[in-house]
Order: structure tokens, then C-alpha cells, then sequence
């Protein structure tokens, strides 16, 4: 493949990784990665270095649109990126020494175990009122967004914050560790622990993910591992993608939303765990 092709398949990926991204709350590295793996043979850290660049210009990209129409619950977000953060700090260091099979390993079961969570809350009945969280009422994190397929005003209420706090900090760890964004782990754990709506989850998520991988970044910058020619088409790509993902958001209904993020965190699961264990 020459430079140029690779250029070009890596832009279209990245297109598709930023649209879905964007649209999901994956934060796009969760496709962006076995794109450049098993596609384009990039080697994974090299394709993970390229996803935290690209974690954060997804979120530049749909984070502000979110927040304008109110879709992003900004104090939710800046609550869990006190674990987030801190969680992607010890991810990025743990990422220099582990070995790059265990990483495309520990990628597919992270994603696998975030669709079998998310399949699990579709087939479930509605879930029983909770009791009420101190934490949430005195932090005021309740919100409430227009719902542009629906036509209507959610109102919602936060719930499991203590729990959520913990959560997050695992999927601060996972997205410094594997450049994912974390997105298919903060999704799950803010709609079925906090029982935020799914379309709040996924811009919210999208809000944070940026300042996740903003902070695992500088490790490696600093150990090599992003290079310019291989994250340069994938940030373009991404926030083109991101940009049009969020347009389409408000607009979609929320099961669907929800199938379709399943299917794709089954499908790249497996094709890593493949990959791995092969």
C-alpha cells in the first residue's frame, strides 16, 4: 500500500470511526483501532497512540454542539472527570508495560463485556425507582434535554453517583491504557448505574472523553508512540465525522441508538479477541 492509499483508507475510516463515535459516545478510537489494525496492519500502539489524538478532536468536535442544545450534562461530567482523569494517568503508565498482545486482548474484553452490559439493559424491564442520592441532590446533577425524535422535555434524575465515581476511574484506566476514549464503558456505566437517559449518557460522554485522553496524552507523546503520519488522516477524519454525528443525534430515536451501539461493540470485540488469541 502506498502512502498515499494509506492516507486516504485511513481518512475514510476515520470518517466512519468519528460518525459513529460521535453518534455512540465511543468516542471513535473504539473503531479507529481495529480499523488501523486489522485492516491497515498498523502496529497497536502506533493505532492507539493515533486513537488518543483522535479521542480528543472527537470530543472537540461534538462536545460543544451537545452542550449548546443542552444534551450534555455539564455537572455530571465534571464530577466523574475527577476519576477519569486520574484513571487515565495510571492506564497511560501501565500501557508502557504491557506488551501489545495483551493490549488487543484487553481491548476486545473490555468492548465484549461493554455490549453484553448494554444487551442486558435492552432486554430488561424497566428498572424499579431508586432510592435518592445525597450526593446527586446536593451536587444538583439532576437535568433534563429536548428530545428532538420524541418532540418532548426529559426530565431525569442521577442516581448511584458513589458508584458511578468508581466505574469511571476503571474507565479512565482502560482509555489511558488501550486509547479508547472509554466511551463504550462510561455509556453503560452512566445509563444502567446512574440511569441517566441514553441519548444524555452519549453526549455526556462525549463532553468527557476529550479530557480523559487529554490526560494520558503526554505519556505518549512522551514514549514515541503517536506519529504524524499515521494520526494526522485520523484526527481529520474523526472531527469531520464527529461533526455530523452530533447533527444527527437529536434526531434519532433512543432504542436505536442503543441496538446499534450493541452490535458494534460485538462485532469489534470479537475480531480483537480473534486477533489476539490467533
Amino acid at each position: 500500500m502506498t502512502p498515499l492509499e494509506f492516507t486516504v483508507a485511513a481518512f475514510a475510516a476515520s470518517l466512519a470511526a468519528g460518525f459513529f463515535g460521535s453518534l455512540l459516545g465511543l468516542g471513535g478510537g473504539i473503531i479507529v483501532i481495529p480499523a488501523l489494525t486489522i485492516l491497515l496492519h498498523v502496529d497497536i500502539r502506533y493505532a492507539i497512540g493515533a486513537s488518543i489524538v483522535s479521542v480528543i478532536a472527537t470530543s472537540s468536535g461534538a462536545a460543544a454542539a451537545y452542550v449548546r442544545d443542552r444534551m450534555a450534562n455539564l455537572r455530571v461530567a465534571m464530577f466523574l472527570e475527577t476519576a477519569t482523569a486520574s484513571g487515565a494517568l495510571t492506564g497511560a503508565f501501565l500501557a508502557g508495560i504491557l506488551g501489545g498482545r495483551w493490549l488487543t486482548l484487553g481491548f476486545g474484553t473490555a468492548v465484549a463485556l461493554s455490549a453484553v452490559g448494554m444487551m442486558r439493559g435492552t432486554m430488561w424491564q424497566p428498572a424499579p425507582p431508586a432510592s435518592p442520592d445525597a450526593w446527586a441532590d446536593r451536587l444538583r446533577l439532576h437535568g433534563s434535554y429536548h428530545d428532538g425524535a420524541a418532540g418532548e422535555e426529559v426530565q431525569y434524575r442521577v442516581y448511584g453517583t458513589k458508584g458511578g465515581l468508581l466505574l469511571m476511574y476503571i474507565a479512565g484506566a482502560v482509555s489511558g491504557l488501550l486509547g479508547i476514549g472509554a466511551g463504550a464503558l462510561k455509556v453503560p456505566a452512566m445509563d444502567l448505574a446512574m440511569r441517566l437517559p441514553i441519548k444524555a449518557s452519549s453526549a455526556t460522554s462525549n463532553l468527557m472523553i476529550g479530557v480523559t485522553a487529554a490526560a494520558s496524552a503526554g505519556v505518549y507523546f512522551a514514549r514515541g508512540d503517536i506519529d504524524p503520519f499515521v494520526t494526522a488522516p485520523v484526527a481529520c477524519g474523526v472531527v469531520l465525522g464527529a461533526l455530523l454525528g452530533s447533527r444527527l443525534l437529536p434526531r434519532i430515536q433512543s432504542n436505536a441508538i442503543r441496538l446499534v451501539f450493541v452490535a458494534i461493540l460485538l462485532w469489534i470485540g470479537g475480531q480483537m479477541i480473534w486477533k489476539a488469541i490467533r
